[in-house]
């Protein structure tokens, strides 16, 4: 096994890692997205609904700092939501002005179910993976996003 690789090799070696994510993700958006019509969810929805039932009870800045997106984009995927019947906006006792968003039970029924499906997809993937490989993956981009954080906050005025 070799050891830690130098600033340039990693460098040019984490941006391989990140051209095969974009596209990657998009993939799996769109096939995921394309099950969602049938339950009224977009992508958006979705992420906001997983969201909740991992975590429970959440405001929309607490959604969008977890998912790296701006509180106006959650808010309307929240609105969204809400319009549909899968989530209610619940008074908040930490905080008057930031409701706490909440499944309801059609929220909870359409989230599972659309779990359940990606599960059976993903499933599908084969490539004869380890649990190794899926745990160094994991690590690797658990690792990225992390120094991806701290350059974020770095860079800021």
């Amino acid at each position: 096994m070799s050891g830690p690789l130098g600033s340039d090799a990693l460098a040019a070696r984490l941006a391989e890692v990140y051209v095969e994510l974009g596209p990657l993700y998009r993939k799996a958006a769109r096939i995921v997205e394309r099950g969602q019509p049938a339950m009224g969810m977009s992508v958006g929805v979705r992420a906001v609904l997983d969201q909740l039932r991992r975590g429970g009870e959440l405001t929309v800045p607490q959604m969008a700092r977890a998912q790296d997106l701006s509180r106006q984009f959650v808010q309307r995927m929240v609105h969204d939501a809400r319009d549909a019947g899968f989530v209610d906006l619940i008074a908040n006792p930490a905080h008057r002005r930031s409701s706490l968003v909440r499944l309801t039970t059609e929220g909870r029924g359409a989230i599972d179910a659309v779990a359940a499906r990606e599960h059976r997809l993903m499933g599908r993937v084969g490539g004869n993976l380890t649990q190794a490989q899926l745990d160094a993956t994991l690590h690797v981009l658990t690792s990225m996003s992390a120094a991806l954080d701290e350059i974020d906050r770095d860079a800021r005025p």
